[in-house]
């Protein structure tokens, strides 16, 4: 194996691209029109455009990809996961055009990559599984009630938790058939759903395996994946903090058994829901290297990439079973542009900065992003993956909190300080959690970092900023401040911090310190730079090391103990302009409808002249992959659609006019 094409974008492409250079095998990088720029496409060895705007003409099309690959003369071709990796007819075609397909053969994808099919295998193979029934969607709809309430609905081909329901009642369950159905069609190819009993609070709980050609097979033991949001994992670790050593051992079994039944080659994970009394029931088989691997890979000193390359090199296994151990412990945080306070919205947009954490046990999984990049709202809205390692859970955590404190993402919204939160949660910390908490949990955490927050010594970011403003930005000889007389001496300064006002009373400024007084009590603050926007604040005698970034000028992000505060100098007359709130109220009252973020209209599910009630269904907005129900805020009458299926639209967009009923009809 000389040359090896990557199928897939990101930071999947990137970390095959390493290990392939590890293993001196060249690599070839195919990119969607929507990535030509990204700094990793300058990591492979050759990059090939694939023309086209859609998935379907890009990254899904399985014979542009082959064509790509023999014109490089690749021998080889690695799909990364999610696009064309558990597509059973591309990895036949690859056999086709003699061309290696750096994963299992097409059969052990048909026998396990349809959850369908997988779990007809799993029964025959004596591995216990949910209730479930497929069809279409109407035999759906009248064989459900054997299933019962709560139900799950899935995307047969599906992963990754796209295409994925749960359904409460009745009234919910046609609906979410078909737009499961949908989702499923749009991302993987098939419209193929079923329907399976939904397990009240359980555990998520998958085993990584590997099978070379010559039918050996062994696991690399667990891992928990059981915090998630929208059926999507957000925070994974290995081991798992709730088997028992007797069930470990019974489900890594049980993950064994399953693979050798159908002859399974390459690395695959097998994921299992486990109830609160300890009982496991097989779920689905991700035939493909899993987002989270790196857990395993931390814990185990076994590089996955590389055991799937030698497995398609025809290469037996170099161990056995038994010299497998798992050692310490490994998190991992999936670092999202999306908005936690907004039901978890992906949020895309251009990084105005961009800084990653770095240190001893720390790894980042990344695209090499960097200030000014854009996070296009085109694909999944996964910016990076955080890892972690100690040698115990406790540690660990404690590591990654450190890691996320200094993990710097501004110019869009992310995920980082509600992961810091879960982290510091006991709920996090004591273990007690399940898929559902924090859906069932998300405003009493949302609430509680909040209080946090609030709980810190606002003193310590304002005097940062105080003290950043007046003296570190004057070292600067081209500042534009010199040029409009901002460092004038000011005896008075009002700064703003999260919308409260404070105002200082300045008294002496020093090269490196300023005295100031607030409410007429005395306060030090001096301020030394201790790396790229670090820097060390000694307030009265006190210690703190904080952050700082400025936005715009005089607008500062402070980052102190995990948080980030706004903080602005209102003397700065761009600032008091700025400060004039926009109409929201105004804008509500004229019955217009926005955007929430960037995407592509998918269903509209009303008309003009329809009647609707607040929560009804309007629309369906698609970003970065995810389905997203814009609903009714009122009740009225729809008096105009300004978009249409197809449209792309942005958060200036307006999608539906809706007003009163009252107002509707003349009166």
């Amino acid at each position: 194996m000389n040359k090896i094409l990557i199928a897939n974008r990101g930071e999947i492409a990137l970390r095959i691209i390493r290990t392939a250079k590890k293993m001196r095998i060249s690599t070839v990088l195919v990119y969607a029109l929507q990535d030509a720029g990204a700094a990793y496409l300058h990591e492979a060895d050759e990059t090939i455009l694939l023309e086209g705007q859609s998935l379907g003409e890009t990254y899904l099309n399985s014979d542009k990809i082959i064509a790509a690959a023999k014109a490089v003369n690749a021998d080889a071709i690695h799909p990364g996961y999610g696009f064309l990796s558990e597509n059973a007819a591309f990895a036949e075609a690859c056999r086709d055009q003699d061309i290696t397909f750096i994963g299992p053969t097409p059969e052990a994808m048909e026998a396990m990559g349809n959850k369908i099919a997988a779990r007809k295998t799993a029964r025959s193979a004596g591995v216990p599984v949910t209730p479930g029934i497929t069809g279409t969607i109407r035999q759906l709809l009248a064989q459900y009630h054997v299933i019962g309430f709560p139900l799950l609905i899935k995307a047969a081909a599906g992963g990754g938790g796209k295409g994925m329901r749960v359904v409460q009642q009745e009234a919910e369950l046609q609906n979410a058939l078909e737009a499961t159905a949908r989702e499923a069609l749009n991302y993987f190819g098939d419209d193929t759903v079923y329907i399976e009993k939904y397990i009240e609070a359980p555990r998520h709980v998958e085993v990584q395996v590997l099978g070379d050609q010559q039918g050996q097979v062994i696991h690399l033991y667990e891992r928990e994946c059981s915090l998630q949001r929208r059926h999507q994992k957000i925070i994974e670790e290995a081991p798992s903090p709730t088997l028992t050593m007797e069930v470990r051992e019974q489900i890594c079994n049980a993950a064994v058994q399953l693979a050798v039944a159908i002859g399974y080659q390459s690395a695959g994970t097998l994921e299992f829901l486990v109830g609160p009394d300890l009982s496991f029931y097989f779920l689905e088989m991700n035939t493909r290297i899993q987002v989270e691997h790196p857990v395993t890979e931390l814990t185990t000193g076994i590089d996955i990439v590389e055991q799937q390359i030698r497995i398609a090199r025809g290469e037996p296994l170099n161990f056995q079973q038994k010299d497998i151990r798992q050692k310490g412990h490994a998190i991992e945080c999936r670092i999202y542009a999306e908005d936690p306070e907004q039901q978890f919205l992906p949020a895309p947009g251009r990084l105005r900065f961009y800084k990653e954490p770095y240190g001893e046990h720390i790894r980042i999984d990344g695209m090499l992003l960097q200030h000014g990049s854009i996070v296009t709202g085109d694909f999944d809205p996964m910016i990076a993956k955080l890892i972690t390692w100690s040698a115990d859970r406790e540690t660990a955590r404690k590591k990654m909190q450190e890691a996320l404190q200094q993990y710097f993402i501004y110019g869009i919204k992310n995920n980082i300080a509600f992961l810091l939160g879960l982290l510091h949660h006991p709920d996090f910390i004591e273990n007690r959690i399940s898929t559902k908490y924090i859906d069932l949990h998300l405003a009493h955490l949302l609430q509680q970092f909040e209080d946090r927050k609030k709980e810190e010594d606002l003193w310590i970011p304002l005097a940062a900023t105080l003290v950043f403003s007046l003296l570190h930005k004057e070292k600067d000889p081209s500042s534009i401040w010199r040029e409009i007389g901002y460092w004038r001496p000011v005896q008075q300064i009002t700064l703003n911090i999260e919308g409260q006002d404070m105002t200082v009373m300045i008294r002496r400024q020093a090269p490196s310190s300023v005295d100031f007084e607030y409410q007429t009590i005395p306060r030090n603050a001096t301020l030394t730079p201790a790396g790229a926007q670090q820097f060390n604040l000694v307030l009265d005698q006190q210690l703190y090391p904080v952050h700082i970034y400025e936005t715009a000028p005089g607008i500062f992000i402070i980052r102190y103990n995990g948080f980030d505060y706004t903080i602005k100098r209102n003397d700065i007359l761009h600032i008091a302009a700025d400060a004039v709130a926009p109409p929201s109220a105004t804008a509500t009252a004229t019955g217009n409808i926005w955007a929430p973020m960037p995407g592509k209209v998918i269903k509209i599910a009303v008309a003009p002249g329809a009647v609707v009630h607040a929560g009804d269904l309007l629309l369906i907005v698609e970003a970065m992959k995810m389905e997203n129900n814009i609903l009714s805020p009122r009740n009225g009458v729809v008096t105009a659609i300004d978009v249409a299926e197809g449209d792309k639209v942005d958060a200036t967009t307006t999608l539906i006019h809706i007003e009163g009923l009252d107002q509707a009809s003349g009166s």
